[in-house]
């Protein structure tokens, strides 16, 4: 190995980027070799993906393979390049593939430290002392070291490229002022290489902006997916509840029909076993009878057959089966019955299944609710952790602030909505009269409430113990079976969409559609007044459960 390492290079063991001797080096498709850093945060700046050597594009971000014939070589190369350094510190100085050789050392050439624009030349540490000491020669323009010195000179002057010509775009010397560029808009060169360096550091800013905003935006998309994705399980995993209900009902309804037509026939096999077994008995004994007869027949003996036939006509058979049938059952309206039968019943269990669907999908977006003290009406008690309201009879002496009601008994809840969707449940077990729903922000707290969307209050309520109506504008009255225990309120900020349910029977409530929602929204509760006893079970805010 080391006589093989002998005949390599140092610049075969160089990464195109960092240009220095490989660290942890890795290989992409292309074949090309690169530190694994580098290529990784070439790759992180740069789209597409791309071999900074070949310029081979790459679709997806490529595999770097461990490449550890070069690792190993390079480590070896390493190590003989530090004995070497070790060993002769003269030759310290000697230049590296990639660098700037010394124009004035003879022999092994030595990196040069500076470069002058007035001679065109670079120099090594010992060459560039005159350049540091002598009085003519210190005037001259020292830069970092650079190769191709004569394109800093103009091509038609032979002078120093040391001035911008903006109204150009190009780099001139002195000279060209006084011809081509003469009165053009002319600046010294730093100047417009700090100007564009500034507009370099800004660019660089703003594409970093840009690259960390689509990456963002990626993520937001991945998000999307995402959520889509696990609507989509939702979606199913309901479609297939839905379904698997109905197919039941109708495996039910089948067998039952099934089984009803089979006992019609049973009954109808039963009715004529009976039958014939009488039939059967019947013959039997006709036919004992026609023995005795044909017995009796010959006999001569006048008093024998006399006696005989008396007991012979004692018991003969007396049913008449001449109108006796037995009657194939009707089936006739038999499927149809039970068809109807099951579209009444399939009706019933969709719409509650259905509903049991639909409360399902709204209560995933339910928020934690507590009531704002500073909005309640003075006769209004509320609990310490803001989940329950009760009417009480003795009006309390508070601030009258602007967001507090001062004429109907009504509070509304900490908590705003500007946007998406959010749920909340409310208990109104053993009330006789409640209000709730949603409230846009400016609504007037200060006099007289009307219900209505035109003024800015989507509600319905309960009155008398039974009647429940929604103040759509025109009052709705709501038929529903039951009394709801427990009230949800859904919204819909974007879709402009308001909806109340009764939990415990998954059934829907009332819906407003169609409402255009320009400001915060807030949840809006009334417990009514006490009336006298009768009405003064509290409304209570249910807390979120987090374990469903």
């Amino acid at each position: 190995m080391s006589a093989a390492s002998c005949l390599l290079t140092e610049d075969q063991f160089l990464c195109s980027i960092c240009l220095d001797v490989f660290t942890d080096p890795v290989t992409i498709p292309c074949g090309h070799n690169f530190c694994k850093a580098c290529i990784s945060l070439h790759w992180d700046t740069k789209v597409p993906y791309q071999c900074p050597n070949c310029k081979k594009l790459f679709h997806t971000r490529p595999d770097q393979l461990v490449n550890t014939f070069i690792s190993e070589m390079a480590a070896q190369f390493r190590q003989s390049a530090q004995q070497k350094a070790s060993s002769s510190s003269s030759e310290q100085h000697v230049v590296k593939p990639a660098k700037v050789p010394c124009d004035a050392c003879t022999g092994t050439r030595l990196k040069a430290l500076k470069s002058c624009l007035v001679c065109l030349e670079s120099y090594c540490e010992t060459h560039l002392e005159p350049h540091l000491t002598r009085a003519g020669l210190k005037k001259h323009q020292l830069i970092d070291p650079e190769e191709n010195l004569e394109g800093r000179m103009c091509v038609k002057h032979d002078k120093l490229l040391e001035l911008f010509c903006k109204t150009d775009q190009v780099c001139v010397c002195m000279l060209c002022t006084y011809s081509d560029h003469n009165k053009h808009d002319v600046v010294p060169l730093r100047e417009r290489y700090e100007g564009k360096k500034s507009e370099m550091g800004k660019t660089e800013v703003e594409i970093q902006q840009m690259i960390q905003k689509r990456r963002l935006k990626i993520q937001e998309m991945n998000r999307s997916v995402e959520l889509s994705k696990e609507g989509a399980d939702r979606e199913i995993a309901d479609g297939v509840q839905v379904f698997t209900a109905l197919k039941q009902s109708v495996e039910r309804s089948q067998a039952e029909l099934i089984d009803t037509i089979k006992e019609k026939q049973r009954e109808t096999e039963e009715q004529a076993e009976g039958f014939i077994k009488e039939l059967e008995q019947e013959i039997s004994e006709l036919k004992k009878r026609s023995s005795e007869v044909e017995q009796l027949s010959p006999s001569e003996d006048q008093l024998h057959l006399l006696q005989s036939f008396t007991s012979l006509n004692a018991a003969p058979p007396t049913k008449n089966w001449t109108e006796v049938r037995v009657r194939p059952p009707s089936y006739e309206g038999t499927v149809v019955r039970a068809w109807t039968q099951l579209e009444e019943t399939l009706s019933k269990q969709m719409k509650k299944l259905l509903s049991e669907v639909e409360l399902k999908r709204v209560q995933q977006y339910e928020v934690e609710v507590t009531l704002d003290p500073d909005t309640a009406h003075p006769k209004l008690i509320l609990s310490d952790d803001g989940k329950q309201v009760t009417h009480g009879d003795v009006k309390k002496n508070l601030p009258n602030n602007p967001e507090r009601f001062d004429i109907y008994g009504t509070v509304l809840a900490k908590q705003s909505f500007s946007s998406g969707r959010f749920y909340c449940e409310v208990q109104v077990k053993g009330k006789t009269e409640w209000d709730l729903g949603v409230v846009r922000k400016s609504i007037n707290r200060k006099r007289k409430i009307t219900l209505s969307p035109q003024n800015g209050y989507w509600t319905i309520v309960l009155r008398n113990g039974n009647q429940c109506k929604a103040f759509a504008g025109p009052r709705v009255r709501l038929s529903l079976k039951s009394q709801p225990e427990k009230v949800g309120v859904f919204v819909d900020y974007e879709e402009g969409l308001v909806s109340f349910y009764d939990v415990d029977a998954a059934a829907l409530i009332y819906s407003f559609t169609g409402c255009c929602f320009k400001e915060k929204l807030y949840p809006f509760f009334s417990p009514c007044p006490n009336d006298g006893g009768k009405n003064s079970t509290p409304l209570i805010i249910s807390p979120v459960n987090h374990t469903e």
